[in-house]
């Protein structure tokens, strides 16, 4: 009897242990501790004139960044209740290195972290020629960002630009094209394409094929840049490609399934190389502009609005933090294959930034913001005597 009782204790005392084991390597179910993976991209661009602004929401993983204290120091900008914010001068054309720390309530830090803010003289590029392609999902279909680029590249200061694109919506402002349809994955502009339409539109006024893609003597559709060049921008490739995409890739994978985040994601930065690789090949002088993926509405109401329950803000959120760290993995670094990283993450306000109705497509200034993290990147570009 006392053997069977030591035995009964000693099972107890293992089933303990193994449960204050697993308690203490799943905190973020477990015990609503959070991982807060602060996560910056190492670079950042600003022009004189043009405000930006580092939203702390956009840059941790918590559903509370109201709890936390973010401190930030930088020679130019100020901190904000939400932001650190700046709207550079003549003056400030150069390097800026931005600090970020971030502590609870008590003070404690729990994450700190950098980048450099790049700021362009006010008339980089003034005088150049730019051929530019704005490449995107339905963020770029809306086409209000594209024409904040017109609109800024426009100002004095700036080159004579050209926008290339089949794409021309009816709120397109004049001179704005771009190749942006709403619900498209990179896998779509890799190798989408309906045999009996083609090119052409459906009943509904939609491209169901890639305007990169097209059959060939044998019928079977590819990839065939170098024809959309010679068909759609007068045999010229652009200097500049800017691409936005990576919401309609990742959003419908289960958030509470890590395996199957990290495996959508994998085959979605497989499809954008091979992509970006073809692009290469067709333009090798060009520079291609990759745009984090932006972040959610901050409010689950725009996901409500949408999805009737079927998907949060806090699931996307999950994902979309993780889209952005491999991102910038994969192409941090890149620049000698032509490809740099837009924090287009960064300034695009989680709450003012959105409608209330909707979860990931913002309003007018959440566009417009969007709109100045681009150009202001195509400045620095312009400004390094590239392209």
């Amino acid at each position: 009897m006392k053997t069977n009782r030591s035995t009964q204790w000693i099972v107890v005392r293992t089933i303990v242990a193994c449960l204050i084991a697993f308690a203490a390597v799943q905190p973020l179910r477990a015990a609503g501790t959070e991982s807060l993976q602060l996560t910056l991209p190492p670079a950042w661009y600003g022009v004189p004139g043009v405000p930006v602004s580092l939203y702390y929401d956009n840059i941790v993983l918590t559903e509370t960044p109201e709890n936390y204290r973010f401190d930030v120091t930088c020679d130019i900008g100020k901190s904000e209740a939400r932001r650190w914010t700046v709207t550079p001068t003549e003056r400030d054309a150069g390097d800026h290195t931005v600090n970020v720390t971030v502590k609870d309530a008590q003070g404690k830090k729990l994450g700190q972290g950098k980048l450099v803010l790049h700021v362009a003289p006010r008339n980089a590029g003034a005088d150049r020629n730019l051929r530019l392609l704005i490449i995107g999902d339905s963020l770029t279909h809306a086409t209000t960002y594209p024409n904040e680029v017109a609109r800024l590249l426009s100002e004095p200061g700036n080159p004579k630009w050209a926008m290339l694109g089949t794409h021309k919506p009816a709120s397109a402002k004049p001179g704005v094209a771009h190749e942006g349809y709403g619900g498209w994955t990179w896998a779509s502009f890799l190798s989408q394409y309906n045999a009996k339409l083609g090119h052409n539109l459906d009943e509904k006024g939609r491209r169901v094929s890639s305007p990169f893609v097209f059959a060939g003597a044998d019928e079977k559709p590819a990839l065939d840049i170098p024809r959309y060049f010679r068909e759609n921008c007068d045999d010229q490739p652009p200097e500049v490609v800017t691409v936005l995409l990576g919401i309609n890739d990742c959003f419908h994978v289960n958030a509470d399934d890590d395996k199957a985040v990290d495996a959508v994601i994998a085959k979605c930065l497989d499809n954008a190389d091979k992509f970006l690789k073809a692009f290469r090949a067709a333009a090798p002088r060009a520079v291609f502009g990759v745009g984090l993926t932006t972040p959610p509405n901050s409010r689950e109401s725009g996901f409500e609005a949408n999805y009737k329950g079927k998907y949060h803000r806090w699931g996307w959120k999950r994902i979309q933090h993780r889209l952005v760290q491999r991102m910038l993995e994969q192409f941090g670094g890149r620049a000698r294959d032509g490809i740099q990283l837009v924090p287009t993450e960064l300034n695009l306000d989680p709450v003012d930034g959105y409608p209330d109705n909707n979860g990931v497509h913002p309003n007018a200034v959440g566009y417009q913001q969007i709109g100045a993290s681009f150009y202001c990147w195509l400045k620095w570009v312009m400004r390094a005597g590239q392209p």
